[in-house]
């Protein structure tokens, strides 16, 4: 039961832009004070101060960063909290009272404050900078290290180099408690049970010891010390949802629930030094006494908002979609959501649309009187048609009134509409998964591909295109993920779809050409392509003739053609002509009905470009001759053409676009390019090119689009998750549960962090929300190359190893361990100082260091170029594989050969090929490392790979020469995955398991083995959840279904940290038993 305390409640008038709130929601992130009188929390992306007991919030800071998890100092006297006040989180520290912050931290990855020391002296935090050179842990971000820093600012010193969160310590220091981290799974993921949920473990500074205390095999965290030290509390999902709960440090077994919330997780635990406890509890705050019954407690604030919520917006380009009139003088688009229309000659604009919801798929009707788009309103996506209200207003973007009307009533999501070119019919996609056509006259609907013959995993993702005579349509058809084809469809739905291409290989974004006499279609058929599955994979444009005589037209040689054009101009000037007794309705084409010359058709195609590339879009001349096509095959995509008869291939114009679309006009007179935003017209002779002038603007009202999006995601993800039991979760309820939070949330971090509790009810990899804020000149900490000493106290920075490769790393330069650094850029690095900041920005620019040895003697200076952490972290990524290699080689005695397999993709699948068939063709058996393996696309080729077996060996009397397969494993090899492993990582060791390839050793890896279905929101965000999953041999889900190592291995804190790593020595021992 939740009792209440009795409050007055009161709001205060700051102004137009003030706003007080009685029942305010989404507190999150509380911290009580040490004697309990004082609740500090995050609201709105600002840090509050309550009493503990209720009453009126007084605002403590006033910034637009986002400012979050507080702590308080021991005496109660400060507060330290996480800021991206400079481009990323660092850590602040101010006044409890208020006032200003300093800033005590430096680097520019994120740092976030645990606590404060037990002396008060310094704040703990977690970040990745930099491990110590001993440690064996895979260099990666989901692992950070330990800190403090100074109250005062300084040196910032590295308590333990294993990764540690939410750590706290007890009142002398000597024990600290905190939960694990153990991979990169979403932070509000709930009710999973897996190897990398998070334990409660405890750290004895007598011993130098780390005690695991949690057993339960889900979520554990959030630890912090009973006044008297001998219980901790505790969050656990033990019992359903998040609640608190303690154990005796004595008996970490003997556990029990203190608190039964339910439908929602209570978060933030914080404890008073009486034991007085906080949490947040469905966007509000409770206290609780242990043996009691939590309280909730009332709050009312008032503020004024950083920002205007609404504001104009110009809008100039950001064009993501566009649409040509017929008559060639607009052009219909679709920019940051809204329908446009701009005039092809000059600047003016019109905005059609002016809706807080998403607006998609624009198209002009054939007879330009309309313009057809979908939008994404009421809870689903709707098709509607805008029209000009004025008869004497030709243009709509010179129109003062449109009309709007919806184009279809059902319930059921529909957009992608397309009209036929006779304006009869309409194409669109229903429920996300049918394409159908209506007649509009008769309202008549017809099934073209049904959900037995599409998947889906995006809004947009199915794709078709009338023909010419209205009757016919082409689509792309997936009847796996990895195999495309293009189908016919018959619009009267009488005839099957008939497939054109039939080719295995991936073929799609099919047009007609020619007048619907030949089609063109991308495919990768003759392309490189990566070894991963779904990788990259290299185009090119080939065309298929539904007409025979196109097709023999097609096929003469130059002089042949040349020929055939004089016959024909011959021909045509010999017959007498009567133009002015022509009837001017002939000169308005009449559509004749498609022929298919159906016998011989599949021996009726070509490939049409010479060389395979990244294909954006292209396009076919008038007269059939030369083809326009964005290519990409370095940097971005550029323009060029080639000519169909005699294959002149060239670069027309260098754009180096990171996407683009061509279309023609409907005379095929001039060319339309959309490439980064902006739309140009191209002269396709003389290749001049114009931009379209776009002068624009609309109403921007974040608090509108912020509901819309809640409710795009909320909509999007009830439409594409992979199983329609939504994992049990009655996802209407969690629409209703998180709803409310939306006039609470302050800035894009908040409503990534609520949509990820909302997504998180699903229980389900891939899935989340983040957010990250983008500021003009932020911090870029770069990197020297080294690993220094923590425990050194002098001033400098002194090196205990140079990293291989690094800028400290050069024939020319005499550095090695034990030297110092005493100054950059002239700065002197003080013993009081985080020398990251004279590091912020200097990457791949001229940087000056002094160096002295140890005693501080035979300085030298030094011109280097530090560089980029992503750089250091390539570099640290090859020293932690060639150290394993050295130890595999060392311990095997030169028997077995290691590999590691990061992610799977291309790049990894080579290199494993490289030094398996290579460096280690010899050695008797390969330890295959997967160990935090990020998931891509790899696990057939691999598991193919590993499972060769000779059949043949080629030889002379004298030598063997080779054998088959050549280009595969036929030796043992050995697995290692761990927690850590994700998607394909965990379909790696789920398939290498069950197929009994070798032995595995590690840990447990949580079912994640699924695709992900992420999408960025236009405030920044960028969310996902899972379309699509996977099954194993046996039919089962591999969905929170984790696969467990044979030999399980744990590398524990206390040994990883000091060079052991345990998993890689079980792994050698094992191993060597199968080949000897």
């Amino acid at each position: 039961m939740i009792k209440k305390f009795s409050l007055v409640l009161f709001a205060l008038l700051i102004g137009q832009l003030s706003w007080a709130q009685d029942d305010p929601r989404w507190l999150r992130y509380p911290a009580i004070s040490p004697d309990g009188s004082q609740i500090v929390f995050t609201y709105k992306g600002d840090l509050y101060l309550v009493p503990s007991a209720g009453g009126e919030a007084k605002q403590l800071t006033f910034h637009e960063a986002h400012d979050y998890k507080a702590v308080w100092s021991k005496d109660g006297k400060q507060l330290a909290f996480a800021s991206d006040r400079y481009g990323n989180f660092d850590i602040f520290i101010m006044s409890a009272s208020g006032g200003p912050a300093s800033r005590l931290t430096f680097h520019s990855n994120d740092e976030m404050p645990f606590d404060f020391t037990a002396d008060g002296s310094g704040v703990i935090f977690g970040a990745q900078r930099m491990d110590i050179a001993s440690h064996r842990q895979y260099p990666t971000g989901s692992q950070p290290e330990l800190y403090q820093v100074p109250v005062k600012g300084g040196r910032v010193d590295q308590i333990w180099t294993i990764p540690a969160e939410y750590v706290q310590s007890n009142a002398d220091g000597s024990k600290m408690i905190y939960h694990d981290k153990k991979g990169g799974e979403n932070e509000w993921r709930k009710h999973h049970e897996s190897g990398i949920a998070r334990d409660i473990w405890m750290y004895d500074a007598n011993t130098d010891t780390h005690q695991m205390l949690t057993t339960f095999y889900g979520e554990d965290r959030n630890p912090v010390f009973s006044p008297n030290e001998e219980e901790i509390y505790y969050l656990s999902e033990q019992n359903g949802d998040f609640n608190v709960f303690s154990m005796p440090v004595s008996d970490p077994s003997n556990s029990k629930a203190l608190t039964d919330l339910k439908d929602f997780p209570v978060r933030f635990l914080t404890i008073s030094k009486d034991g007085l406890m906080s949490f947040s509890f469905d966007g509000e705050l409770y206290t609780l006494k242990a043996g009691e019954s939590p309280q909730k407690v009332e709050i009312s604030l008032a503020t004024q908002a950083i920002t205007n919520p609404d504001n104009f917006i110009s809008i100039n380009g950001g064009v993501s979609e566009m649409s040509l009139s017929p008559d060639r003088k607009e052009i219909a688009f679709i920019a940051r959501g809204e329908v446009f229309v701009t005039a092809v000659d000059g600047s003016l604009t019109k905005r059609i649309t002016e809706t807080a919801e998403q607006e998609r798929f624009v198209e002009f009707a054939p007879d330009g009187k309309s313009i057809l788009y979908s939008s994404e309103r009421d809870g689903r996506w709707q098709i509607f048609k805008a029209e000009k209200v004025r008869s004497e207003e030709p243009f709509f973007f010179a129109s003062t009134l449109i009309n709007e009307s919806p184009m279809l009533d059902l319930e059921v999501d529909a957009y992608l509409p397309k009209l036929s070119p006779d304006g009869k019919k309409l194409a669109f996609v229903e429920d996300r998964r049918s394409i159908m056509v209506m007649d509009l006259a008769s309202k008549e609907k017809v099934m073209l591909l049904s959900p037995d013959d599409l998947y889906h995993m995006r809004d947009g993702d199915q794709y078709f295109t009338w023909s010419p005579d209205s009757k016919w349509l082409l689509a792309s058809y997936n009847p796996t993920m990895v195999n495309g084809e293009v189908v016919l469809l018959d619009s009267s739905g009488k005839e099957p779809f008939r497939n054109l291409t039939k080719n295995g290989y991936d073929d799609g974004s099919a047009v007609w050409v020619n007048g619907g006499k030949q089609m063109l279609w991308f495919s990768n058929r003759d392309g490189l392509r990566s070894y991963a599955t779904s990788g990259r994979s290299e185009r090119d444009v080939y065309t298929l003739f539904f007409d025979k005589g196109a097709w023999d037209k097609f096929n003469l040689s130059e002089d042949e053609f040349k020929l055939m054009k004089e016959l024909e101009k011959a021909k045509k000037d010999g017959e007498k002509k009567d133009s002015e007794k022509e009837d001017k309705s002939k000169d308005k084409k009449e559509i004749s009905p498609l022929n298919f010359d159906w016998e011989g058709i599949e021996e009726r195609k070509a490939r049409l470009t010479i060389h395979s590339s990244s294909l954006g879009d292209a396009v076919l001349s008038k007269d059939g001759e030369k083809l326009y096509y964005l290519a990409r095959f370095e940097k971005g995509y550029n323009l060029w053409s080639t000519n169909i008869r005699t294959k002149e291939t060239k670069q027309e114009l260098k754009l180096d676009a990171s996407y683009g679309n061509l279309m023609w006009d409907k005379d095929q007179e001039s060319l339309f390019l959309l490439s980064n935003g902006s739309i140009s017209k191209i002269n396709p002779s003389s290749m001049k090119r114009e931009s379209i002038k776009i002068s624009g603007e609309m109403t921007y009202d974040r608090t509108a689009e912020l509901e819309h999006l809640f409710d795009h995601v909320w909509q999007r993800t009830q439409g594409i998750f992979y199983t329609p039991d939504m994992h049990g979760v009655d996802w209407e309820k969690a629409r209703i549960d998180y709803q409310k939070y939306l006039p609470h949330i302050g800035n894009n971090y908040e409503f990534a962090e609520m949509l990820s509790e909302m997504l998180g009810e699903l229980n389900v990899s891939h899935a989340g929300a983040r957010y990250s804020r983008s500021i003009s000149m932020p911090d870029q900490t770069a990197s020297l190359g080294v690993f220094w000493d923590y425990g050194f106290e002098g001033d400098g920075i002194k090196i205990t190893e140079v990293i291989p490769g690094g800028p400290l790393d050069k024939a020319d330069l005499n550095v090695s361990a034990g030297m110092i650094i005493r100054s950059i850029d002239g700065i002197a690095i003080s013993a009081d100082m985080d020398f990251a900041k004279l590091l912020n920005r200097k990457a791949d620019k001229f940087t000056l260091i002094e160096l002295t040895d140890a005693n501080g003697q035979n300085a030298q200076q030094l011109t280097i170029k530090p560089i980029s952490l992503r750089e250091e972290n390539g570099l640290l990524y090859r020293r932690w594989v060639k150290k394993n290699q050295e130890e595999v080689a060392e311990l095997s005695g030169g028997k077995l050969g290691y590999v590691h397999i990061p992610g799977m993709s291309d790049g990894p699948y080579r290199n494993v090929y490289e030094e398996m068939m290579g460096k280690y063709h010899d050695t008797e058996g390969v330890i295959v490392d997967t160990r935090f393996n990020g998931g891509g696309d790899l696990v057939a080729d691999l598991a193919m790979f590993f499972t060769g077996e000779r059949f043949l060996t080629y030889a002379t009397e004298a030598k063997e020469v080779g054998y088959e397969p050549t280009a595969r494993w036929t030796k043992p090899t050995l697995a290692m995955f761990n927690e850590a492993n994700y998607s394909d990582g965990h379909c790696f060791a789920c398939g290498y398991t069950d197929l009994e390839i070798g032995k595995t050793v590690g840990m447990p890896t949580p079912g994640t083995c699924s695709f992900a279905g992420w999408e960025g929101l236009p405030n920044g965000v960028r969310w996902g959840v899972v379309p699509i999953s996977a099954k194993n041999q046996a039919g089962e889900w591999l969905e929170n279904n984790e696969t467990k190592p044979q030999f399980e291995v744990k590398n524990m804190p206390g040994k990883i940290d000091k060079g052991i790593d345990q998993q890689l020595e079980k792994a050698v021992e094992e191993l060597l038993k199968d080949v000897q």
